[in-house]
């Protein structure tokens, strides 16, 4: 999966990078790069979060409120860093 979001970022950049001035190639790929990267961190904290509840699961409703709140947070975690890399690389393109 990280993979498969680096190399899209790239053929992205690069296509982008085809009609730009040298300068907006940088940035465009520089933001493509910030986005993936905060794309892989966002997905690594949905599975740690996933990973959370299937091994809460079944183990008492205590257990498992517990489980899924906390991996409420973590997703809610992955969502900041997610709107945090798009918004870095919004503002590596306005440069």
């Amino acid at each position: 999966m990280r993979l498969t979001v680096l190399a899209l970022a790239s053929v992205a950049a690069l296509s982008l990078a085809a009609c730009s001035k040298p300068a907006d190639k940088v940035a465009d790929a520089q933001a493509d790069a910030v986005e993936a990267q905060g794309e892989m961190k966002a997905d690594a904290l949905e599975q740690k979060a996933d990973g959370i509840e299937a091994r809460t699961e079944g183990q008492g409703a205590a257990v498992e409120a517990q489980g899924e709140a906390s991996a409420d947070a973590m997703r809610a975690q992955a969502d900041a860093v997610e709107k945090q890399a798009d918004k870095t690389a919004e503002a590596i393109e306005k440069k």
